[in-house]
Parts: structure tokens; sequence; C-alpha cells
């Protein structure tokens, strides 16, 4: 029992050093000045563009991150505005894990703030700055979920957050990854990391991607 105990409390001691050292591991600073040139497109806060021009990277998986960075910067994933930021500026492979991290720890709220008469104007810009509402758009929800669950859940996480190395889809701009839907049927970005144009998303109808992109927008206050 005293041998129990003792493996027990050096357990403890072991597991909290690794999680204090892993939350002591992001240089917050530091971060913030590797982020900064990424800023002018996607944002302050990692919301992207207002249109989906630019994706939303707040709250991403921070291995899907690192990994798109890499495939950036060696031009296996082919995307010319993000070529000065990773290879010209050589993005290093501890930056590229730190500003992952980083972007990873972001909270964007999807409900506007409940601000105390004491909140002056910058406040209340600042907080409203950091608020992301993806629009409602038109499609069978009920059946995009059934398609969801079926095709898309197992990679991307019941509630669309994402898994390891597979993106988070909730909460993203629908217009980007209609566009990276594109993309990927056409084969101009590969699926998967074998790079074949296989997999579930090919089987889909057009229709059933539509409804798929209408249940992701009913999911942005569900959490994993």
């Amino acid at each position: 029992m005293r041998h129990l105990r003792r493996c027990k409390q050096l357990f403890c001691l072991l597991f909290g050093g690794v999680v204090a050292v892993a939350a002591a591991a992001i240089d917050v600073d530091r971060a913030k000045d590797v982020y900064g040139p990424c800023a002018a497109c996607h944002g302050p806060f990692g919301a992207g563009g207002k249109q989906g021009e630019y994706p939303r990277i707040a709250g991403q998986s921070p291995k899907y991150l690192e990994l798109q960075l890499q495939a950036f910067q060696s031009q296996g994933r082919i995307n010319l505005p993000m070529y000065p930021y990773t290879r010209e500026r050589e993005l290093s492979d501890e930056d590229m894990k730190l500003v992952s991290a980083y972007l990873a720890e972001i909270a964007l709220p999807t409900r506007p703030p409940v601000f105390k008469d004491s909140d002056d104007a910058l406040t209340r810009l600042r907080a409203m700055e950091k608020v992301m509402i993806v629009p409602r758009v038109e499609g069978n929800v009920d059946n995009g979920q059934v398609v969801y669950q079926k095709n898309c859940a197992v990679c991307h996480g019941k509630t669309g957050h994402g898994r390891g190395m597979f993106p988070m889809l909730v909460g993203q701009y629908t217009n980007y990854l209609q566009k990276q839907i594109d993309a990927y049927l056409k084969g101009e970005r590969p699926h998967d990391e074998e790079g074949a144009t296989t997999g579930a998303l090919y089987t889909l109808k057009a229709a059933d991607i539509q409804d798929v992109l209408a249940y992701l927008t009913t999911l942005q206050e569900v959490r994993p």
C-alpha cells in the first residue's frame, strides 16, 4: 500500500511537472512577435478576413497549423501569398510550433459581450473586435448533420472542432470552406496526408456538401 502511495505521488510530481513545463513553454511575447506579420491578413486575433478571403486560424488545431506552415514553406501546399511569410522569412520550426500553440489558445466569442456602464468606447471596441459569428447559410441542416456525422466526424470531430492533424471546421468562414472544397475536388489541393484524391469528400453530392456547410454554421456554440 505504501509502495502504491509513493508511486502515485511520484506520478503526480512527474505529471504535474510536465503540465507546468507545457504551460510555460508558450512565450506569449515571442509568439506575438512571430505572429505580427501574419496579422496583416489574418487580423490581430487570428479571425481572418470578413468575407472569408483569409481563413480563421484562432482556435485551430496546433498540429494542423504547424503542418500547414511547413507545407507552405516547402511548397508542398502551393500558396503564393504565404511564401514570403514562411520561406523567404525563413520561419524556423521552433517559431512554427510557438505561433501554432499561441493561435490555438485564442478563443473568439460567438456572442457580443455584456458591457458595464463604466466601460469606455475603446474597451467596447476591443471586445467587439474579438467576436466572430459565422452567418447561417442555406441548406438542409438535418441532412447536413447526418452526412457530416457519417462522413466527416471521424476526422474533424463530432462537433467540428478538429482532431490532431485534422482542422477545426466549425467557426470557419463558409466561403473559405467552399473554396477549399472546390480545390480538393479539382485536385489542386490534396485532401489527406498521402496526397490522394480519394475519400468521403469525393463521394458527396453538391447538395450534400451545401447541407454540411449549413449544418456547421449551427455548431458555433458547441464545445467538444
